[in-house]
């Protein structure tokens, strides 16, 4: 399965958010995924099983819990797919950047 592949499943998504954030155990992924989405522990299970095997997740075994932690290599794929349309986007969020500066300096004028 391919980065998109991967990142095309909302649950997974969320899951490497909340591993972007910090490392959890399962069960706590779990709580958090159970409450949003409404899906089983084996479901959660499958997702995070899937996350391993394509390489975005590991796991440390800590005595009877696994520690679940991002591991953001595959994201490359994905970066260097949307590197292509950075030219795109990136001088017109710099005018806007501009644009919004030119805003409070002129504000600050009018007090």
């Amino acid at each position: 399965m391919g980065a998109f592949d991967i990142l095309g499943d909302p649950v997974r998504r969320r899951i490497l958010e909340l591993l972007a954030e910090d490392a959890l155990t399962s069960g706590q992924i779990v709580e958090v995924i159970r409450a949003e989405h409404g899906i089983t522990q084996a479901a959660v299970s499958q997702h995070l099983r899937v996350l391993r095997e394509a390489g975005f997740a590991t796991v440390t075994p800590e005595g009877t819990r696994r520690i679940y932690t991002l591991d953001p290599a595959p994201l490359a794929e994905v970066d260097a797919w949307l590197s292509r349309f950075r030219a795109v986007w990136e001088p017109k969020l710099a005018a806007i950047e501009t644009e919004v500066a030119r805003g409070k300096k002129a504000r600050r004028q009018t007090r």
